[in-house]
């Protein structure tokens, strides 16, 4: 009697990488890699067309972030099983991709033995258990108080170098109303200048900078 294979969908805008992860896979006796995307909207269409068991989801892609794919799949799919499989540690991009409908959380750099389980967990129905210090992050992002919308978008332009007289004209606010978006961002971030807020929305993944 033959077991039908897991579908595996990769989605990862680095070629190489690409490859070693459907290699890794592909050599599997009970896996199989259905297809590879670089894009958001490359990553739809190849879902729409495979219907895999499990997608493989970077959050950096060239046009958007894997989060929008991960919602935009959801959304026409709720059973879709999505791992990210990624660099980035902050505790906002794991709150982001579990939010958008992530059923696991990898870091590339646990590729190979623990991949490849995490994708048969997955495809059997079970949440792989996510590393401790990423758990860690995870429940102070969650308890913790988190920036607006309009907060972050005036974070984004702190980190241009932008005054909060410039802000302003940018966002259409006061000059006041600027400073105090920019005040709250430093109590919320518990720093006290504008250079370490930028630092440390950088390293939680609440900015992605260059």
């Amino acid at each position: 009697m033959t077991t039908s294979r897991i579908r595996v969908l990769c989605v990862d805008d680095h070629p190489m990488i690409t490859e070693g992860i459907a290699s890794t896979i592909n050599r599997q006796p009970d896996m199989t890699v259905v297809g590879c995307a670089t894009t958001v909207s490359e990553a739809i269409e190849l879902f729409k067309r495979e219907q895999p068991d499990v997608t493989l989801m970077d959050l950096q892609l060239r046009e958007a972030s894997g989060v929008e794919a991960i919602r935009a799949i959801r959304a026409g799919s709720p059973e879709a099983r999505i791992i990210v499989l990624t660099v980035y540690q902050g505790d906002e991009d794991i709150f982001r991709a579990l939010d958008a409908g992530a059923v696991g959380y990898l870091l590339k750099e646990e590729v190979s033995d623990e991949l490849v389980r995490v994708i048969r967990d997955v495809h059997n129905g079970k949440v792989p258990p996510m590393r401790p210090d990423l758990e860690e992050r995870l429940a102070k992002r969650v308890s913790g108080p988190n920036l607006t919308v309009r907060e972050v978008q005036v974070l984004q332009l702190v980190a241009r170098g932008l005054r909060n007289k410039e802000i302003a004209a940018v966002l259409g606010i006061s000059d006041e109303t600027a400073r105090v978006h920019v005040k709250n961002i430093l109590s919320k971030l518990e720093v006290n200048d504008r250079t370490a807020a930028v630092t440390v929305a950088a390293r939680r993944g609440i900015l992605h900078i260059g």
